[in-house]
């Protein structure tokens, strides 16, 4: 834990709650450590090997909004360490995400790995970018072999990070995971990943 975190997540309500449940002294402690918002090698393996993560935005109406985005392995890329890219793939056109990222130019990242129980806290300032002006970034966030339309870019600029503790954390394992490891997979569950290979939204 580092003072980039604590500076944006510990508001002043929060702080009173921490001091009404007896843990403020412990996490004062932390507001003294040093800054860290550069991804290490730890962060960079852990976001490359990534096929989805949840993304959270604010709208210019107060409310929160948190939507999973996914994409083939590593679609969610380390431009160096302190950006991070995607492309953005079209959806069901709600454009919830790219509308409150419009208004307030800030999102949240929570990516997670459930076999390992891992789950890493990105803040970041974002910016919606189109592909036409944008060339060599989109040859970059382009993934090869992936069929899913892309609309724009989205660039998140790292203002802190933080890894969670694995406490309620369920393991789940994907198809290829549990393929990895030896384990055979249903005909059932290979039926239905050969009607979804390739299927997108027709929005």
């Amino acid at each position: 834990m580092n003072k980039n975190f604590t500076s944006l997540a510990f508001t002043e309500s929060v702080k009173a709650v921490q001091t009404e449940n007896g843990s403020r002294k412990a996490y004062a402690r932390a507001e003294t450590s040093g800054d860290r918002y550069r991804l290490t090698n730890k962060e960079v393996n852990f976001i490359g090997t990534r096929d989805s993560f949840y993304l959270g935005t604010t709208g210019d109406n107060g409310w929160p909004y948190v939507q999973f985005r996914g994409g083939p392995q590593g679609f969610l890329k380390v431009l160096d360490e302190e950006t991070l890219g995607m492309a953005d793939f079209r959806g069901n056109r709600q454009y919830i995400s790219t509308g409150n990222i419009q208004a307030t130019g800030r999102a949240m990242l929570f990516l997670i790995h459930y076999p390992t129980r891992e789950r890493l806290k990105i803040w970041a300032e974002t910016d919606v970018l189109d592909l036409g002006s944008h060339p060599e970034l989109l040859a970059k966030l382009q993934p090869d072999d992936y069929g899913a339309k892309i609309e724009r870019m989205m660039r998140f600029r790292i203002q802190a990070y933080d890894w969670n503790c694995q406490q309620h954390i369920t393991p789940r394992y994907t198809v290829e995971e549990l393929r990895a490891a030896g384990i055979e997979v249903s005909e059932t569950v290979n039926q239905a990943l050969a009607r979804n290979h390739n299927r997108f939204n027709p929005f």
